[in-house]
């Protein structure tokens, strides 16, 4: 097998002098697999092998890795030196079993998945047949299409493997223009958790809040939203729970009565979220002294209200008259 060499630069290196290290392979083509592979490419490695199942990801593939053939899964292990697996988290354990099991792992390959979840203790099948196992996991959710290789640039990746296989792990990652951030086994779990509720409920909030001003008439509820969250995400990032405004964070238990009002006659199915996102809220803007006590018992009675099904009419809620001279406007974090 070829060695990983320490990194002679990122994603964007020129590497036209500079002879490819490491065959690669990708088990499961779809949004994430072709990106990485294509990423490796610009850093010297050369593709030679993917696998995809759907007409989508076999498009996929032929649209990011022109030219590299589609093969079955154990077809892909014979030819490359390092293979990505890149399939559903679900997926993984039985792919790896599978593998193992057919003979098709061979000794001394790099076998690196990208699953948030799992560690590399869900490679051991692979391990035991000689597998070299690493867990990369890119903090960053992809289109599918070119622009994720530029996207990978600073992009953190949390890492997970063998102590001996650290430094080739870390420097994987920085050929692929990423930032190595190690990751320990048992807390695997709980980083993947950490990413989907920050990046994966953030589509479901702004889908739906895009939804609602253009229920209320905004034309391009896009271009309204853009600065708006911008702003909150980059006063959360700098300042986490002090850059809470709005009407939960000042104890408006008359406008947050009002808002669910609103939500469960124009758009039923967000008031439950809605509610969470509020509780969750003003446990944060109390902890931390910006809800003043005497307006949270009035503003958690509204919400429990609802949580009971009972719910307030809107503008009969007390609080209305609390101070707003620091707050601007509402919006979610990334």
């Amino acid at each position: 097998m070829s060695t990983v060499h320490p990194p002679e630069g990122t994603a964007g290196t020129d590497t036209r002098d500079r002879p490819a290290r490491l065959t690669v392979g990708v088990v499961g083509a779809g949004r994430v697999g072709p990106a990485l592979a294509a990423s490796l490419q610009l850093a010297g490695h050369r593709p030679v092998a993917v696998s995809g199942v759907s007409d989508a990801s076999r498009r996929r593939a032929e649209k990011m890795l022109p030219g590299v053939p589609l093969v079955p899964p154990a077809e892909v292990l014979q030819r490359a030196d390092l293979v990505l697996l890149t399939v559903p988290d679900d997926a993984l354990p039985g792919l790896v079993t599978g593998l193992a099991e057919t003979g098709a792992v061979r000794p001394g390959q790099l076998l690196v998945h990208t699953s948030g979840r799992y560690g590399v203790s869900v490679l051991d099948p692979a391990l035991r047949a000689g597998a070299l196992p690493l867990a990369l996991h890119p903090a960053m959710t992809f289109t599918g299409s070119p622009v994720d290789v530029q996207r990978l640039a600073g992009c953190s990746f949390g890492v997970t493997a063998p102590g001996e296989l650290r430094l080739a792990a870390e420097a994987l990652v920085i050929e692929m223009g990423g930032e190595p951030e190690w990751i320990s086994e048992e807390s695997r779990p709980l980083y993947h958790a950490a990413l989907a509720l920050g990046s994966n409920h953030l589509i479901t909030l702004v889908a739906q809040s895009m939804e609602l001003l253009r229920t209320a008439g905004v034309g391009a509820p896009d271009r309204m939203l853009g600065p708006l969250l911008g702003a909150a995400l980059d006063n959360a990032l700098r300042s986490g729970d002090a850059a809470l405004t709005g009407p939960v964070a000042r104890g408006d238990a008359g406008t947050v009565a009002a808002h669910i009002a609103e939500l469960r006659e124009h758009s039923p199915q967000t008031v439950a979220g809605y509610v969470a996102m509020a509780r969750a809220t003003a446990d944060r803007a109390l902890a931390h002294g910006l809800l003043k006590a005497e307006l949270a018992e009035d503003l958690l009675g509204v919400l429990a209200d609802e949580g009971t099904g009972t719910g307030s009419a809107p503008g009969d809620g007390p609080g209305t008259d609390a101070d707003d001279d620091e707050n601007g406007p509402e919006g979610n974090d990334r």
